[in-house]
Parts: C-alpha cells; sequence; structure tokens
C-alpha cells in the first residue's frame, strides 16, 4: 500500500514506489518500506510482511539500519564541538589515552609487530573522515593477520550483531592493542574510526552513547523508535532480518537487538523506522539540528586526491563526516542489512528504503530500481 504526507488528509494518487512491488511479490525480498519526497511532495511504499507468516508490514515498523548509523553519531559530534567538548583538530589522547603512542604497520602485509611510530596523534576530524589510520581490511576472512586479531579481540568489525563485543572500555583497550593500518590522516578506510568515535562522544560528554544521541539528536527532532535496541513493548514492530536467498539472519525476539548492547556501535548499531530517519534527513536537510556551516562542512567531501579506496568509496564518490559525499552534491549512505538513504540538497529530493535482507554482493536490484526512480 502507499500514502501520501504524513501531516493531514491528502488527494489519492499513485505512488512513484509502486513500480518496487515486483521485488516483493516475486519473493526476491520479504517486505520494504520506501520513501522519495520532492519537497513537501512525501510518498510512502509498505509492501510485505514482517515475519515469514506473520502480519503485514506496517508504516512504522522498525529496521535495523546498520551503517545508517554512522551519521546520526557524526551529527553528535558536531554538537559537541559546537558545546566546545570537543576541538576538530585536537588530540584525541586526552580523552582516549588508551590510543596515545600509536604503531603502524611498515607495510598494509607487514606482521603485527612490524610496525614504525605513528607521525602524528589521531585527531577528532580523523575519525569523522576516518582518515585514523585504521578500517576494515577487503581480504579473504583470517588471511589478514590483523583481521585474525580482530577476531580473536571481538571487537565486532564485521556484520551488526553477528558478535556481542565488550563495554566501551574494554572494547578501546582491546582495540588499541592492535598497530594502524596507515598513518593517521593518509588513507580513508572504512567504519572502525565510527565505533572509537562512539566511545570518545561518551567520554567527551560524560553520558553513555544511547543517552547522548537521546539527548541531543533523537529526542529533539521527534525520532522515538531509533535506538541501539528495540524494547519489549515494539517487538512486535521488528522486520525479522534475513539471509540472501530467505533464511532467517536475526530473530527480534531473541536477536542481538532485543536487549541494550554492551557496546553501542557508533559504525552501526541502530534501528530506526522511515519516518524517524525523515525526521533526521529533514532535520539536516532544512538546518533543524545543526548550524548551516556544521551541515556544510559534514555534507562537503573532506578527502583529499587519492585517499578514497574505490572500493565501498567507487568513483564519483568522496566522504564528510559520517557519510559519502557524491560530485553532484548527493549525500547520504548505505546500511548492509539492507538499508539505503541519501538527499540532493540541489533538487530538494530525499530517499529512504528500508528492507531487511543483509546485502552479500553489493546492492541488490531493488536498491538500483529505487534509485532510478528517486532520481528519475
Amino acid at each position: 500500500m502507499s500514502s501520501g504526507p504524513t501531516a493531514g488528509p491528502s488527494p489519492v494518487t499513485t505512488s512513484p514506489l509502486s513500480a518496487l512491488a515486483p521485488h516483493v511479490d516475486s519473493g526476491e525480498i520479504p517486505a520494504l518500506v520506501a520513501l522519495v519526497a520532492r519537497g513537501d511532495d512525501v510518498h510512502v511504499e509498505v509492501r510485505g510482511r514482517i515475519a515469514p507468516d506473520g502480519p503485514p508490514l506496517e508504516r512504522d515498523a522498525v529496521f535495523r539500519i546498520s551503517s545508517m548509523t554512522k551519521p546520526a553519531v557524526a551529527a553528535a559530534a558536531l554538537l559537541l564541538v559546537g558545546d566546545g567538548l570537543l576541538d576538530l583538530d585536537g588530540s584525541v589522547e586526552p580523552l582516549l589515552p588508551e590510543l596515545a603512542d600509536r604503531r603502524v604497520l611498515r607495510s598494509i602485509d607487514a606482521d603485527l609487530d612490524d610496525t614504525v611510530r605513528a607521525h602524528r596523534a589521531i585527531t577528532v576530524r580523523d575519525l569523522l573522515t576516518f582518515r585514523m589510520g585504521f578500517g576494515l581490511i577487503l581480504a579473504p576472512p583470517g588471511e589478514h593477520p590483523v583481521q585474525r586479531a580482530l577476531d580473536a579481540l571481538v571487537l565486532g568489525q564485521g556484520r551488526p550483531g553477528a558478535e556481542a563485543p565488550p563495554g566501551p572500555d574494554e572494547w578501546l583497550r582491546r582495540f588499541a592493542t592492535l598497530p594502524l593500518l596507515h598513518q593517521p590522516g593518509e588513507r580513508w578506510t572504512y567504519s572502525t574510526s565510527a565505533d572509537v568515535l562512539g566511545v570518545l562522544l561518551a567520554r567527551a560528554s560524560g553520558t553513555p552513547l544511547p543517552d547522548l544521541l537521546h539527548e541531543r539528536v533523537f529526542a529533539p527532532l521527534g525520532m522515538r523508535d531509533t535506538g541501539f535496541h528495540v524494547p519489549p513493548s515494539s517487538l512486535d514492530r521488528l522486520a525479522t532480518l534475513h539471509l540472501p536467498g530467505g533464511g532467517v539472519s536475526d530473530d527480534p525476539a531473541t536477536g542481538a537487538w532485543s536487549r541494550p548492547p554492551a557496546f553501542p556501535q557508533g559504525a552501526g548499531g541502530l534501528v530506526s523506522t522511515v519516518d524517524d530517519w525523515f525526521a533526521f534527513s529533514e532535520a539536516l536537510r532544512t538546518g533543524g539540528l545543526l548550524p548551516p556551516a556544521a551541515v556544510a562542512a559534514m555534507t562537503r567531501d573532506q578527502l583529499s586526491p587519492g585517499q578514497a579506496d574505490g572500493i565501498f568509496l567507487s568513483e564519483g564518490y568522496g566522504w564528510g563526516y559520517g557519510l559519502a559525499v557524491r560530485d553532484d552534491g548527493r549525500y547520504g549512505w548505505d546500511g548492509g542489512l539492507g538499508t539505503s538513504w541519501a538527499i540532493h540538497p540541489g533538487s530538494g529530493v530525499t530517499g529512504v528504503l528500508l528492507t531487511q535482507v543483509e546485502w552479500s554482493q553489493g546492492p541488490p536490484a531493488v536498491w538500483w530500481d529505487f534509485w532510478r526512480i528517486v532520481e528519475g
């Protein structure tokens, strides 16, 4: 089914998103909630069932948004910068002393003890731009020595929810036993910076990350269903997570999001709804959360030529603070558990796609069709 704008009645129209129905009707994906907004013209499409043999999905269904967590954490960081609690170009070491005196692998293929001294300290800006010198390694599982160490330390650097990392202080202590892959500021490497940033925000504010995000971002924007877990009263609205091909990957009643995590992952731990995330989008687009200068910096490519990896960030894409930025000004990011979001400020178009099928080999067919509709 489809609906018009969230506020007040609207004439019955055919949603452009109805073209996504075949992806659900064919069984390719179990369900979806999709939104496209062009100014005040908002269309939402809701299709499928919340679980195998479950009731029909509703618009307020809760989804694991995985890496779409990153821009929310980046926004909170910029709020703390505005408060004077963080300095973009200041060292993280006063708040994260575990990361002092970093060692760096002599080369990306070096053994863990073949290191040199870091040229400088890691800064807050390094974390926001993913240039701290550490991130996911694109190699077969277990092949790289750092990958093996990450697995042994249970730092949750794989699929969100697959591991149960320890609490923030212990997580950082373990992480600090590893060398960096690159010198700080030298290269863009994906994801881990956002987890470190989450620990930094909690220490800078004196507030656990879930509470900080609720107080400074979610509650002010009316994002009542966004957080690091789903309370028991709302678990019936959490969509079942599926593997490609249809198997269940995370059961709402017993899975990783049914209880507060020991380590709230800034890189990928949030759940949300389409209306919550649209509220966040509109706050960025219209200046309802951050000062215009902060939004401009967040949504501007911060990388130098050659710093992007060419894989997570393909040609035509750069990185701002916690999100990707395209050459034409569009910004946003995807979640590998089946979600996608972007804003094109030039045309005033916003798109949000929420499914709950893990990606295995890049975006699925529904992703391509959705963005063709949004950008058409």
